[in-house]
Formats: C-alpha cells, structure tokens, sequence
C-alpha cells in the first residue's frame, strides 16, 4: 500500500504595528536610551545649506526622562530664505501639532501626522511673506531607539544595520526619478517636461512648468505653481539594541555616491571623522552623527549641488 504524505505550510508570521512594539518596550522593558553623538564638515560653495543640530529637546520641559533630539538639513535654492525659515519654524510648527499632556507612546504614535502638518504650516506661513524662494528637508526625531524621518526634495536617509543591510528611509522627489511624482503633477494639471532650447532640442533633467523645476515636493516655491506641495514623506523605524547608522545628505553626496558606498565609507568610525570623510569621498558638506550603546549614527549633506531651476 502507497503511503500518503501530507506537507503542513508553516503559518505566516504575524505583522506587528510599530506603535505596538513601541507600547510594548515600554511597558516591558527597560531599556536605556543611546547616547548621541555628532558632528559636520563642510566643503560649501553656494551657502545655501542650513542645519539644525538639537539633541536634548524634551516632551516635558524640565523633565530629563522625556528627552528626544532632532537632526535636519534644509537643502536651499533660488536664494536662502525659505532654508533660513525652515530651519528657524519647523520645529516648532511640528511640536506644536501634538497633543500635549499625552504619554511616549501616544507622543510618537503622534509624531508623523504632526510632522505632515508642521511641513504644510511652515510651507504656509513662508508663502505669506511674499518671497519665491524654495528648500528641500530632511528632518529627523530620535526618541530612543525609534527613528522618525520626514522629508521632502531629494535629499536622502539610509539606515546602515549591523551585518552592513543598507535601507532607504525617503522618497526621492525628483521628477527624473519618480514616475509617481510625474504622474500625480500631470493629473493634477502640471506639465512635465525638459527645458527647450534654440532648435527644438531638450536638456537637462525633467522640470514641472510653469517654474521649472526639477523638484516636485519643497518648502517655499511660491512662483512655481500649486504643484510643488510641502507634503513629506513620513517613516518611522524602531531600532534593535544591536544599533545601526544613519546616513542623511542632501543631493550633491548621493550624486557622487551611492547609499552602499556612503554606509561603506564611515562604518566604524567617529562621528566627526565619518562627516569628514564623506565630505571628501562626495566632495560637498557633511553633517555627521552618532548613537552609542552600541547603535552608531552619522548624517553628511552637501551645498555644493547642481540645481536644475528656471525663473
């Protein structure tokens, strides 16, 4: 008699929302915050980048235990103001959407929806000043070991992990790069297209008309349409006490570098050294951070950047 064998499937494993996770660390563990340290280095030539380095901001003023940091880069063009502006509002424009009186984790179950409305608001009240300038960002909330990135523009933040697996925590906003980006300016009635010369020839990267430019998310940008929004892209990661390396530049790293070589460049390092030495392998500014215990974070940028903009 033949005999039949019967294969059980292995039951999927079950996805976990963070903000579970999150509640979960809290309630039972205790586990001790990273110790963050940083620092930049800078090969400028436009002056147009800003950064905003604040690592002992708190939920609760005076009270220690609710202390997070907050990293960012503010990537400007057509002039300085909309970075300036940025880097002096958004954060409070952040804090201020958050509820306040609320727990940790009900703080970063917040977060996201908080720092989509503080980018519009900031976005906003720039307008209202009158002046065209733009700014790409990337803005970054340490809480722990729960990392929260917002951005908008072309900018990038890598997450480098132990074992050297490199993950991408933002959406390139480039027009050239980003097919839905394209498709979501066309059917809002924006224009895609390359800039025309004498002769009928194109050049240059893709470009939303009417302005021109390259980008289809920044701050600021007030004379290039309705279809240029200030609306970033959110991620929020929980890191593993094993700890990890960020890696945050604007658009002139990434255009010498790729994510695997930028995170194979400084792993190990100090923060100071890494900024350094992205600088020289990207040939631009650098702004460099670290999480000890054990994690480890650097985030470079760059001014020295080829910007694609039409008046």
């Amino acid at each position: 008699m033949s005999q039949i064998k019967v294969s059980r499937m292995k039951p999927r494993p079950t996805l976990v929302p963070l903000g579970t996770l999150i509640g979960r660390e809290l309630r039972t563990e205790k586990v001790e915050k990273p110790t963050i340290k940083y620092g930049q280095a800078a090969l400028a030539k436009k002056g147009e980048d800003y950064f905003l380095i604040k690592p002992d901001c708190q939920r609760i003023p005076g009270n220690p235990s609710t202390s997070f940091s907050v990293f960012a880069i503010f990537d400007g063009h057509n002039g300085i103001s909309a970075a300036i502006f940025a880097k002096e509002n958004l954060l409070n424009n952040v804090l201020s959407a958050i509820p306040q009186g609320i727990g940790r984790e009900e703080w970063l179950q917040a977060l996201p929806r908080a720092l989509v409305a503080g980018f519009v608001k900031t976005d906003i009240e720039f307008q209202q000043k009158g002046e065209t300038s733009g700014t790409t960002v990337t803005f970054v909330v340490i809480d722990g070991w729960t990392v929260t990135v917002a951005s908008v523009g072309d900018s990038r933040c890598i997450l480098d992990t132990q074992g050297g697996v490199v993950s991408l925590l933002t959406v390139d906003h480039r027009l050239e790069e980003n097919a839905e980006e394209r498709e979501r300016v066309t059917a809002s009635g924006g224009e895609v297209g390359r800039l025309n010369v004498f002769g009928g020839n194109e050049v240059g990267p893709l470009r939303c008309w009417p302005g021109g430019l390259c980008l289809s998310r920044s701050i600021g940008d007030t004379d290039v349409g309705e279809f240029i929004v200030p609306i970033p892209h959110v991620k929020q990661v929980k890191l593993s006490n094993a700890g990890g390396r960020l890696i945050i530049a604007s658009d002139g790293i990434w255009d010498s570098l790729s994510s695997d070589v930028g995170a194979q460049s400084c792993r190990g390092l100090p923060a100071e050294l890494a900024a350094k030495l992205v600088v020289k392998a990207g040939k631009g500014f650098s702004f460099g951070l670290k999480l000890w215990a054990p994690p480890v974070c650097c985030l470079p940028s760059r001014s020295n950047t080829k910007r694609w903009f039409i008046r």
